[in-house]
């Protein structure tokens, strides 16, 4: 077993895109065991590693066009801060080549502003598939849907986004 006290957290960034109605999209992970998740189909919000000296808004844009198609898309919000969570320790050493104890995830909120039909799963080439089906959820919804180890993330961009998602609603 790998000790995570010498491990560094994996950086990372988040979105939660929200449609005109304020529901958040959300995609189911493909079931593959050896995803840092493990087996298992859990939904979740677009996310992924940010590359050395990127920025994280550019890495946003990046990531959730790698996952989900999307490029219609006007960034409004941003965690204060870096959110973190630790691996549970069956997964530490074994998770991203055993190099990160967790992530630290920088969490953006952006607008949906286009069709529909822009959202498409299947990935260009050279990037594997994340996400085998997808759907808009309410926030609330969001921690329960989320692999056990990244719901206390999922309540905190939740909670820091709440004020912004209540003014959607307005």
């Amino acid at each position: 077993m790998t000790e995570p006290d010498g491990l560094p957290y994996r950086p990372c960034v988040g979105v939660m895109l929200l449609d005109a109605r304020g529901r958040v999209f959300v995609g189911r992970r493909s079931d593959r065991p050896d995803a840092p998740e493990g087996a298992g189909h859990w939904w979740q919000m677009p996310q992924g590693g940010l590359d050395e000296g990127e920025d994280p808004e550019t890495a946003a844009r990046r990531e959730l066009e790698e996952e989900t198609g999307v490029r219609s898309v006007r960034f409004i919000a941003r965690t204060h801060d870096w959110l973190v969570y630790d691996l549970p320790s069956h997964l530490v050493g074994v998770a991203w080549e055993g190099r990160y104890r967790g992530q630290k995830q920088m969490w953006f909120a952006g607008r949906f502003e286009g069709e529909e039909s822009e959202i498409d799963l299947v990935p260009r080439e050279g990037h594997e598939q994340e996400f085998d089906a997808w759907r808009w959820v309410e926030a609330a919804e969001l921690p329960g849907l989320v692999v056990p180890f990244k719901r206390q993330v999922y309540a905190r961009v939740v909670e820091e986004f709440a004020p912004l998602l209540r003014g959607l609603r307005d």
